[in-house]
């Protein structure tokens, strides 16, 4: 087992915590720290460098640490629980059952490989079948109910004008490769991506009995599909501007401004009865609605079977398998394929991951684990407040407004009050393909359920035993799953500067997004509202400017820099989590003392455990893909780009000009 686990899981019969104990016991690394680099030159080299440098990617997996990476040993929990379950005879509809014997159908290689690509070859006919574009739609629409979306992306949830209720609403889609920039950059890395992702739509058409040669002309007319939907696509800094991608239209007035999308047939054909949508990005289906008659249903029906195979790619025989993982290898850099173990432990996680989350809870979280985070959280509720309240650039009306959202922050911590259930889903131990259809549609009309009716704010958006936390704007919630609470960023048996450096960086993170460029536009019920005077939020504005400027200038991999506007979000809640996880620190009996251990103030281990929770390493490939595409920045810079911008990090290591990462105080951008 993993050392951070073993440390994790001896700290959960820890019922009590005492400052005094912790002194006895060591969270910080020191033998790992690098001595030889300077703290105020790369505080993240100065605390991962050793472990950085020595550390080895296993060939499986695209990066090693911790954040989403302490994933990996977690899912060896999953792993335990589901070995187990799935070699008992369970009562059948048992939460046991239903997670054990999917499973245990995911592990029946045999039979899955013997299959091939039979399962779908009834969708393939149906494929064939069409023969205009009301049929085309159909299709499109029947699939999207059974897990396979392709032109029409389709989804339930709050109005963002309105955040008690949920509406439809559809987004672009249509692509394969992961946005719309990789289909038009021309640098050496993306085209390589572009060819890997060519040749997998080819080996799909001969997988499925297409000739060498047919197969490759199919796979042109396809990417030449995508292609066309990808121009129609909002870059995905475009995405985040709320506003824009907010637009709520009657489906009367589509059915004349898109009429061969025939909205009202295909909301009827997707379930939906609904008046009106939110569609996030109008010009996509206006493309959309030129293409499917600029298009020949000749072509549209190679684009569907491509579309199909990949969507189920992965629960198909081993040489569908093969090809996913052949075109994932350019985006990951990932040497070797997972363990089927591996892969069947994130597909339950992923389809029951409820069902499996109570048996993990059960197994392994201890309940006073939520009672202390929240302690935390309250903290830094109160520590926020004061932060709001002593703001040089913001107006006493707004702050008002400010703390008022701040209070009304709905707290989730380790699993859902209420379980969700699985009752009309069948699993059965044999049919492995049958079992991801079932699971498929239970997800959609579960999700159909909801429209027009009431939020239900109980509701959450992962699973227990993931690692990671969030905010929901249209909520107003932060949520920290039982996977989160363990070391590094928690434990029991650590001292404050340990835990407020961790678990407290990540509260004040997410508490933080409520006021980021896209949070702040929420008001305090999750409506997009604005709360701010005109002056005020321009301040606000110039401050966040700077902020994307400055992580727009830190180089990543050769000429590659962070995109500062898509991680804005981000960058501002990881500097305003910092700042005020270390405010809440200070209200503490060791954030008030200046006792040494480990040779370090209690300030010093405040940020030492700060650059611990972001110990990260990854592929090249794999980081290419993540500035490009995600809007978190990579882990060195999650510890670097908010303490250059700290006053207090500079006092407790000394950091002076001269030193790399030494900003000038009028140059340190402070938002929160």
């Amino acid at each position: 087992m993993n050392k951070l686990f073993c440390l994790c899981l001896t700290a959960i019969f820890l019922t009590v915590w005492n400052y005094s104990d912790a002194q006895t016991k060591t969270f910080v690394d020191v033998a790992g720290l690098a001595p030889e680099i300077k703290p105020g030159d790369n505080f993240f080299r100065y605390v991962n460098g050793k472990w950085y440098d020595t550390v080895r990617i296993a060939n499986d997996q695209s990066g090693v640490g911790s954040y989403s990476f302490l994933n990996i040993p977690q899912k060896q929990l999953l792993q335990h629980i589901l070995d187990s379950v799935s070699k008992t005879k369970n009562t059948m509809g048992s939460v046991e059952q239903k997670v054990g014997d999917f499973y245990a159908s995911g592990m029946d290689l045999k039979t899955i490989n013997h299959r091939g690509y039979e399962p779908i070859k009834q969708i393939l006919g149906r494929i064939d079948a069409i023969k205009n574009i009301p049929a085309l739609l159909k299709f499109v629409a029947i699939e999207l109910r059974s897990g396979n979306p392709s032109v029409i992306s389709f989804g339930i949830g709050p109005d963002n004008k309105n955040s008690g209720i949920n509406i439809a609403h559809v987004y672009q889609g249509g692509i394969g490769l992961p946005d719309r920039d990789y289909y038009f950059k021309i640098d050496s890395s993306t085209l390589a991506v572009q060819q890997a992702y060519k040749k997998y739509l080819s080996t799909l058409f001969q997988l499925t009995g297409s000739s060498f040669d047919a197969a490759a002309k199919n796979a042109t007319i396809v990417y030449g599909i995508e292609l066309q939907i990808a121009a129609a696509h909002k870059t995905n800094v475009e995405l985040r501007d709320v506003n824009a991608n907010y637009n709520k239209i009657a489906v009367a007035s589509l059915g004349k401004a898109q009429p061969r999308i025939g909205w009202a047939n295909l909301l009827a054909n997707l379930g939906a009865t609904t008046d009106s949508i939110d569609m996030a990005q109008p010009a996509y289906y206006d493309k959309l609605n030129k293409l499917l008659t600029s298009i020949t249903i000749k072509d549209w029906k190679l684009y569907l079977k491509t579309n199909t195979l990949e969507n189920y790619a992965s629960s198909l025989s081993q040489p569908f398998v093969d090809a996913s993982f052949e075109f994932s290898k350019a985006l990951s850099g990932q040497a070797t394929q997972k363990s089927r173990r591996q892969i069947m432990t994130e597909n339950v996680d992923g389809y029951l991951g409820q069902a499996l989350g109570q048996l993990y809870v059960k197994k392994y979280f201890n309940e006073d684990a939520k009672k202390r985070v929240l302690a935390l959280v309250n903290n830094l509720q109160k520590a926020f407040e004061n932060r709001i309240n002593h703001l040089d650039w913001m107006s006493d009306s707004t702050k008002q407004k400010a703390i008022e959202k701040l209070y009304a922050i709905h707290k989730k911590i380790g699993y859902p009050d209420k379980w969700r259930d699985y009752d009309k889903v069948q699993i059965n131990r044999t049919t492995y393909f049958e079992n991801v259809l079932s699971l498929n549609q239970n997800e959609y009309q579960y999700q159909l359920a909801k429209l027009n009716k009431p939020v239900d704010r109980t509701e959450w958006g992962v699973t227990p035993a993931t690692v990671t936390a969030y905010y929901d704007p249209s909520l107003n919630e932060i949520v920290f799953p039982a996977g989160i609470l363990q070391y590094p960023y928690f434990d029991f048996s650590a001292d404050d500067a340990i835990n407020y450096g961790g678990i407290g960086m990540v509260i004040g993170h997410e508490m933080t997004h409520a006021f980021d460029d896209q949070g702040a536009q929420f008001d305090k019920d999750g409506n997009v509202e604005n709360w701010w005077t005109k002056e005020d939020y321009k301040r606000f504005r110039e401050k966040t400017k700077q902020l994307a400027n400055l992580y727009s200038s830190f180089t990543i991999l050769d000429t590659v820099h962070i995109k500062g506007q898509l991680t804005l979000g981000e960058n501002t809640a990881d500097n305003g989590g910092v700042a005020i996880a270390y405010d809440a620190f200070k209200m503490t009996q060791e954030g008030k003392s200046s006792d040494k251990i480990d040779g370090f103030t209690p300030d010093q281990r405040f940020f030492l455990s700060i650059a611990r929770i972001w110990r990260v390493k990854t592929r090249d490939a794999f980081l290419r893909t993540y500035v490009n595409t995600n809007p978190h920045s990579p882990a060195m810079w999650r510890v670097n780009g908010p303490l250059m911008n700290f006053e207090p990090f500079y006092k407790a290591f000394n950091v002076q000009p001269g030193d790399k990462n030494y900003k000038p105080d009028d140059q340190r951008v402070k938002i929160w």
